[in-house]
């Protein structure tokens, strides 16, 4: 925009692409990025053993179908020929690299077998495989003949097959249409974010529509191991309450269909806007004109394909055509979940800008190494650790460097690359179970720690560890998800196969981990928007909660550092929401404070949804920088302040608040009970919301098919009596849903415990409950 304040147009998309068809190919800055990230996997070229892969079990072959699980049907489509020719001519054990060939494969359709000839002639060494097959040929009229070129047969196996970059084009034919869109939608997604950019600081101020579309656009293999998905991609709800701004429309994308009852709830729940500022329940306003929740026609088509929402989306026309429709003449932008190629496919036929990374970038440092790569570059501190880890010799190398050298470090952690949730984790304490430990210790003792790192007796040390550690760790480690991954070598091949990386966990007794989201808008401006410390109700390594705002590390410090991390996302060319895990502990020899970075997550998160509706409710405002939560006194004090300041005209009247919050509730009962009866028993119960004190309750509701799971935020000006209410709710829906032999599946009394080990309750208090209300002390424990 110029000076003056002209706002550039938003280019059409069929005018985006037009001016670049004489120029060189044009590469995303994912590809330039790409190239300067080292990657383990990649720093040679990467073949497969064809003795080992024809049984589709080695882990060479997994890494390769687990890298190119979109593309892999084109690309099994020209390694079944050249597989089947060394079977034809006894040739058991030659390798093939595929890397390469996949990129260009990804993209073609075979339109038939390819002759021998053709196979041939994308190999790199194609003179010295002819040879031996030509001696084959020839000696196919007799046994002797075959017989005689057996060794040779063998050599030439033994020296592999290396496939070339560009050879696959003539065995198949492009499928040009894909890749002219993928690359349009890219084009105009960057066409887009520059319009964005240079119009913001305008339309962050105006009226504009904001689309939320909250899809996990992970990788295949990891969509097939989420359960209810649909259910997974709906926790985003409070994303409606944007429209707290009275400049924004929100139009949510929806995964599932909603009831009738459903959607009335949510027409309830945001029509108390006015009450909430004026604290007068009568003041309702319906504020359907102002947000819309859109189901894709198409979730029901395919139920077996395990697709994100945006690719949902994309398949449904019906919904496309109103959106399109809703949109027309409106400032507008997409804002997703987990990028996917969809999300650019849908914005692309939206004509609207989305406030997101390119999904390349996210995919790159959304892994585990990935994100190690980003606080490595914001020198930040993380934990002692070791990332990019794809073999097994490389594994056990640099676990027993990292023990060696953080002798302190009672538990080490195994992340998977791409897995999320904790469902990639296994921990395993090897100090405890190390037998060569005492010896070391002595040896230590007895030399110091400076002259064993450069003496034999660390060479020595390291032998012994690295001896003991894989009969420790098949026999010591836990998987988090046990169910998924029930013995070490099932969590190591999948950990091998995606790579990983190797992390200690705080050597202290008392841990806190917390989560900050932030915002890279389209100017470059790095913003905190939420904050909150970690509730554990299902173990250490698994977030099931926050409280909001964190409390556990000063808040400068913390800014500081969410800043050095923002800058260094920026320049890898992430953009829009994205959130950043930190562990705290006090370090039991300088009892300083220690903070260190342990993960990150190119996406909108649930605790930024729940924090967007605690701000609804409380009309309040959150400072991450200086972590206080915000908002407007209720009555009572509002009129205190009103008598003391009478005659003068009072500052607006505040008081800090905070609240718990979550997303992952779980309890089978609820399914036996309708979502207006489970309220309206809260209600007598006392389970509730005061619009005029801005206190209590709100429940989040995301389905009524199955209606096991929803979540609950409860707001207050005590972090211990919001979380004291919040255990106590949990226990009365409990109360009110279960029989006394209840033997369904729930979470509450996990989380209900997690709270008492936070707040210390004593077992006194539990003897006195349980005192006082056998029966009721009998139900929490189920």
């Amino acid at each position: 925009s110029s000076g003056k304040g002209n706002i550039a147009p938003l280019p059409s998309s069929n005018s985006m692409v037009s001016t670049r068809k004489s120029k060189p190919e044009w590469r995303s800055p994912a590809q330039q990025l790409e190239s300067e990230v080292h990657i383990a996997s990649q720093t040679q070229d990467p073949c497969l053993d064809w003795d080992i892969a024809v049984h589709q079990k080695a882990p060479s072959f997994l890494a390769l179908q687990h890298h190119h699980h979109s593309s892999w049907g084109s690309i099994v489509g020209c390694l079944e020929p050249t597989e089947k020719l060394l079977k034809d001519h006894t040739i058991p054990s030659a390798t093939t690299n595929s890397q390469k060939s996949a990129q260009i494969t990804s993209e073609l359709d075979f339109k038939e077998n390819p002759s021998e000839s053709a196979v041939l002639s994308v190999l790199k060494n194609q003179p010295a495989v002819e040879e031996p097959l030509q001696r084959a040929a020839r000696g196919r009229g007799g046994s002797a003949g075959a017989a005689a070129d057996t060794q040779r047969q063998q050599q030439w196996a033994a020296a592999g097959i290396c496939t070339s970059w560009h050879s696959w084009s003539h065995l198949a034919r492009p499928r040009s249409t894909l890749r002219e869109a993928q690359h349009r939608h890219l084009e105009n997604f960057y066409s887009r974010a520059k319009h964005l950019a240079a119009n913001w600081n305008r339309i962050r101020t105006s009226r504009r529509t904001i689309i939320h579309i909250p899809s996990l656009g992970y990788s295949q293999h990891i969509l097939e191991h989420i359960p209810d998905l649909a259910v997974q991609q709906n926790l985003q709800m409070g994303r409606l309450c944007d429209i707290l701004d009275a400049n924004v429309d929100v139009i949510y994308i929806c995964p599932l269909a909603l009831s009738e009852e459903l959607l009335q709830y949510y027409n309830k729940l945001l029509g108390l806007q006015a009450a909430v500022r004026s604290g007068n329940p009568e003041d309702m306003a319906d504020l359907q004109d102002r947000f819309k929740i859109l189901t894709p026609e198409a979730i029901n088509s395919f139920p077996e394909h395990h697709m994100c929402l945006a690719t949902v989306l994309r398949y449904s026309p019906r919904t496309m055509q109103r959106l399109q429709v809703l949109l027309q003449g409106r400032d507008a932008y997409m804002v997703g979940g987990v990028p996917h190629l969809d999300d650019l496919a849908v914005a692309d036929e939206l004509q609207v800008p989305l406030l997101g990374s390119e999904p390349a970038v996210a995919q790159l440092y959304s892994t585990k190494s990935g994100s190690k790569r980003i606080f490595a570059s914001a020198g930040v501190p993380t934990p002692p650790g070791e990332w990019d880890i794809h073999s097994r010799e490389q594994l056990l190398r640099a676990l027993s460097q990292l023990v060696l050298d953080n002798l302190e470090v009672q538990r080490w952690l195994f992340k998977v690359d791409d897995e999320r949730g904790g469902d990639g984790t296994a921990f395993c304490d090897v100090i405890s179970h190390l037998e060569c430990y005492p010896w070391i210790q002595r040896e230590w003792q007895g030399h110091g720690p400076e002259v064993c790192r450069d003496s034999q007796a660390r060479e020595l040390a390291l032998v012994k560890i690295s001896q003991e550690l894989p009969g420790l760790l098949a026999q010591h480690v836990q998987p988090v998800n046990e169910k998924r991954f029930p013995t070490w070598e099932k969590f190591l091949q999948t950990f091998l196969t995606q790579g990983g990386v190797i992390e200690a966990f705080p050597f202290s007794a008392s841990v806190t981990n917390l989560t900050v989201d932030l915002l890279i808008e389209p100017t470059g401006e790095v913003t905190l928007v939420s904050s909150g410390d970690q509730l554990h109700a299902e173990g250490p390594l698994r977030s099931s909660g926050t409280t909001i705002p964190q409390r556990s590390v000063d808040p400068e410090l913390l800014k500081a550092l969410c800043l050095k991390i923002g800058e260094a996302c920026k320049s890898k060319g992430v953009l829009g929401y994205f959130s950043v895990d930190f562990v705290a502990f006090t370090h039991p020899q300088t009892r300083q404070q220690q903070v260190w970075a342990t993960d990150l997550d190119l996406c909108y998160s649930d605790q930024l949804a729940l924090t967007q509706l605690l701000l609804y409710m409380t009309d309040g405002n959150l400072d991450c920088g200086s972590s206080p939560l915000q908002g407007p006194l209720g009555s009572k004090e509002s009129k205190s302040q009103q008598v003391q300041h009478e005659g003068t005209k009072p500052p607006a009247p505040s008081s800090p608040l905070c609240a718990v919050a979550s997303s992952q509730l779980r309890h089978s009962s609820l399914s036996g009970i309708s979502y207006n009866l489970l309220l309206h028993i809260c209600q007598t119960r006392g389970v509730g919301f005061d619009l005029q004190e801005k206190q209590g309750t709100v429940f989040v509701l995301y389905e009524d098919q199955k209606r096991h799971r929803l979540g609950m935020i409860t707001i207050g000006e005590d972090l211990q009596g919001v979380l004291l209410t919040f255990a106590h709710n949990l226990f009365i829906i409990h109360q009110e849903i279960s029989a006394p032999n209840m033997q369904g599946e729930t979470n509450f009394k996990m989380a209900i415990q997690d709270i008492e080990a936070i707040l210390g309750v004593t077992a006194e208090n539990k003897l006195r409950l349980e005192e006082e209300q056998p029966w009721e002390a009998d139900a929490l424990k189920e």
